[in-house]
C-alpha cells in the first residue's frame, strides 16, 4: 500500500489524517496546517508521535515542548495534553489499543 492511496479524513480543523488500524492499533499519517490547535484532551490510548517535517508545539505535564523534524514524543494513556502547529507538519501516530473514534 502506498500511503497516497489512502483517501484523507479531516478529522479536526486544520487536521489531515490517512489513518490504518491494525487488530491493536491504530497508525495515522497527518498532515496539519499552520496555526491548527489540538485542544486539552486525554483517551485511554497509548500514543506515540514522530514528527516527519515542521513543527509542533505539544504541551504534556503544564509544560510546552517544541517539537522538530526527528522529535518522538510517548504520551502515556489518560493523560491531559493539547498542541499547536507552529509551521505546517506532517506527523505519524500510533495508538494503542486502536482508535475507532478515528473513523
Amino acid at each position: 500500500m502506498n500511503i497516497e492511496e489512502l483517501e484523507p479524513k479531516e478529522i479536526m480543523k486544520g487536521f489531515h489524517g490517512r489513518i490504518i488500524h491494525g487488530k491493536d492499533f491504530t497508525w495515522v499519517f497527518w498532515e496539519i496546517e499552520k496555526g491548527a490547535s489540538l485542544p486539552e484532551h486525554n483517551h485511554v490510548n497509548e500514543q506515540l508521535i514522530h514528527v516527519i517535517d515542521g513543527e509542533f508545539e505539544f504541551t504534556l505535564y503544564g509544560k510546552k515542548n517544541i517539537c522538530k523534524k526527528g522529535s518522538t514524543f510517548l504520551i502515556p494513556a489518560n493523560v491531559p495534553h493539547s498542541g499547536f502547529a507552529i509551521s505546517d507538519c506532517i506527523l505519524i501516530d500510533v495508538f494503542s489499543p486502536k482508535r475507532d473514534d478515528l473513523g
